[in-house]
């Protein structure tokens, strides 16, 4: 399946940094101006972000991703993209570990 070629892939950082590139334009930019605050290369930040999905992803996590691939002229990079952007909000939209350990140390 699409998924699983996408990760056994992506999973390397320079394959990663090459199809970012790849997807392009103003997502590229972002997604390397991202990494680039986490101290990383776009490649590395991809590639982490493609294993962590992996590791989480229930079925209807791939189900999702395999939809997304539909009717695409690049279903792998159109795939990967739909991985990365749901891994950076949710990189984003989830406190640092500390952080949630600070607060509960609090209460």
């Amino acid at each position: 399946m699409i998924y699983r070629e996408i990760v056994h892939t992506c999973s390397n950082s320079e394959v990663a940094r090459a199809a970012v590139d790849s997807i392009g334009g103003e997502f590229a930019q972002r997604f390397a101006a991202d990494a680039s605050q986490r101290d990383l290369s776009s490649g590395a930040w991809a590639a982490k972000l493609v294993r962590d999905f992996a590791h989480r992803a229930d079925e209807v996590d791939w189900h999702r991703v395999v939809a997304a691939t539909h009717g695409s002229d690049q279903p792998i990079l159109t795939g990967l993209r739909y991985i990365l952007e749901r891994g950076v909000k949710d990189a984003t939209s989830t406190p640092p570990a500390w952080m949630i350990a600070a607060c509960c140390a609090q209460a």
